[in-house]
C-alpha cells in the first residue's frame, strides 16, 4: 500500500483512539473515528465520514467481541456503500481462535464460523500474536485474500533493554517458549520454561525448571493474561526462591475480574503489555511493526 495523505484513510473506534492515531500517522494515512451510538434496548448506531477514499483501513482489537464484531460488521458493509473498494482489518488482538475443533458433539468451531465472517467482509487482515492451536497458519483461520499475523516480541525485547540487570526470562508454560526463546535471542539474554498441569480454568499447577532463582530478575514471558491464573501460580513459585524482582511482560493485556490485582499480591513487581488491547499496563507500542506490514499489503 502506498503511502501518502491522500492514499487512504484509517477509521477507528473510540475506545482504542490513541493507538488507532498512532498506527495512522506512522502508516501515512488519514484517521477519522468511526462513531457508535448505544440505544436504550442494547442496538449500536454506526456512523462512518460520509465519502471514503477506495483503500480503507479499519483498527479495531477485538476484546470483548460479541457487540464490537457486529459493530465492525456494520462498519465494514457501509464502508463499501460509501466507496470501498479494497478494506483491511487491523484487529490487534484477535478473538475466537481458540475453538477450533468440535470438542464435544454439538459445539460450534467458532474460529471457522468468525473467521469466514471476517474473511466474507474484508479482503486483507493483520493482527499480533494470535492464539492458534491446532491451525499453525492464520490464512486457513481467516481465509482472506491476505493475511498477516505479527509478532510483538522485537518490540517488546526492545523495550526490555535497559529496564532491569540482565534479567531471567521465563515462559509459564510450554506454549509460551516461542516468545520467550524470540526476546532472550534479541537481547542475549539466558531463558527457561515451566510446565504447566491446568485441571480447570483456574486449577493450574507450574512446574519450574532446575534454575537459580535467587537474587535475580525474573520476567515472566506470555502471548495473553486473561483470568492471569497461569501467570500467579508461577509468580508464586519463583517467590519461594527469594529474587531480586519479579516482572510480567504480555503481548495481550486482558486481565478479566480481579487478575491484575492476584498477579500483583502473588508478588510482581512490574507488568508491561503491549498496546494491542487499552490497559493501564500498555509501555509496548506496535504502531511501528503493524504501520510496515500496512506498507508492504499490495
Amino acid at each position: 500500500m502506498a503511502t501518502g495523505p491522500n492514499t487512504g484513510i484509517l477509521l477507528g473506534f473510540a475506545e482504542s483512539l490513541d493507538p488507532a492515531c498512532a498506527l495512522a500517522r506512522a502508516a501515512g494515512l488519514d484517521f477519522a473515528e468511526i462513531e457508535v451510538h448505544h440505544f436504550p434496548d442494547g442496538e449500536s448506531r454506526v456512523s462512518l465520514p460520509a465519502s471514503l477514499p477506495g483503500r480503507v483501513v479499519i483498527c479495531r482489537s477485538l476484546d470483548q467481541p460479541n457487540q464490537k464484531l457486529l459493530e465492525l460488521l456494520l462498519a465494514a458493509a457501509t464502508a463499501r456503500e460509501l466507496g470501498a473498494g479494497h478494506l483491511t482489518l487491523v484487529a490487534p488482538y484477535l478473538c475466537y481462535m481458540r475453538q477450533d475443533k468440535a470438542f464435544h458433539p454439538g459445539e460450534a468451531v467458532s474460529q471457522r464460523v468468525v473467521g469466514k465472517l471476517l474473511a466474507d467482509n474484508f479482503d486483507a487482515l493483520i493482527t499480533v500474536d494470535p492464539h492458534l492451536h491446532r491451525v499453525s497458519r492464520l490464512e486457513d483461520a481467516i481465509p482472506v485474500k491476505s493475511a498477516r499475523a505479527l509478532a510483538a516480541t522485537e518490540a517488546m525485547a526492545a523495550y526490555l533493554e535497559g529496564q532491569l540487570d540482565k534479567p531471567l526470562l521465563i515462559g509459564p508454560d510450554e506454549e509460551s517458549q516461542q516468545w520467550v526463546a524470540a526476546i532472550a535471542a534479541r537481547n542475549r539474554l539466558e531463558y527457561c520454561v515451566a510446565r504447566k498441569q491446568r485441571y480447570g480454568d483456574a486449577d493450574i499447577k507450574v512446574t519450574l525448571p532446575d534454575r537459580t532463582y535467587r537474587g535475580r530478575h525474573l520476567v515472566l514471558v506470555d502471548d495473553i493474561a486473561s483470568t492471569g491464573s497461569t501467570l500467579e501460580v508461577a509468580s508464586r513459585e519463583l517467590w519461594k526462591h527469594r529474587p531480586a524482582s519479579i516482572s510480567v511482560m504480555v503481548t495481550h493485556a486482558l486481565f478479566v475480574g480481579d487478575a491484575l490485582a492476584r498477579i500483583k499480591r502473588a508478588g510482581v513487581e512490574h507488568i508491561w503489555s503491549s498496546d494491542s488491547i487499552v490497559h493501564p499496563t500498555n509501555r509496548i507500542r506496535l504502531a511501528g511493526p503493524i504501520a510496515s506490514a500496512l506498507m508492504e499489503l499490495s
